[in-house]
């Protein structure tokens, strides 16, 4: 599949950000503008353990839920931001799929 990258492999593509769901776009401003964010576990380490995005060392990737109409938990979408300072990331990722594969989100 074009654009996504199975576990363990770098990271080949980018999806623009205006081709994400509404629901990624608006974790995505929320990101950027630093919160708040409706869920607990936003802002928690990503720790990269599928090895599927650009090796870092512990605590530079951040997780954010990517709400999903309809699902009862926090679903399978993420949006992952690696850099120090939260707000202002160096590279975000989404999912759509838990992690199993990611696109970079353009710049």
């Amino acid at each position: 599949m074009t654009g996504s990258v199975q576990a363990r492999g770098p990271v080949p593509g980018t999806v623009a950000l205006a081709q994400l769901p509404a629901e990624a776009q608006a974790t995505h401003r929320l990101i950027r503008t630093g919160g708040p964010f409706p869920h607990h576990k936003d802002g928690s380490v990503f720790g990269n353990r599928e090895r599927a995005l650009p090796a870092k060392s512990r605590g530079y990737y951040h997780e954010y839920t990517v709400d999903t109409p309809g699902a009862r938990d926090r679903g399978a979408r993420r949006i992952v931001c690696g850099g120090r300072q939260p707000a202002h990331p160096d590279a975000c990722f989404y999912t759509a799929d838990h992690y199993a594969s990611f696109r970079e989100i353009a710049p």
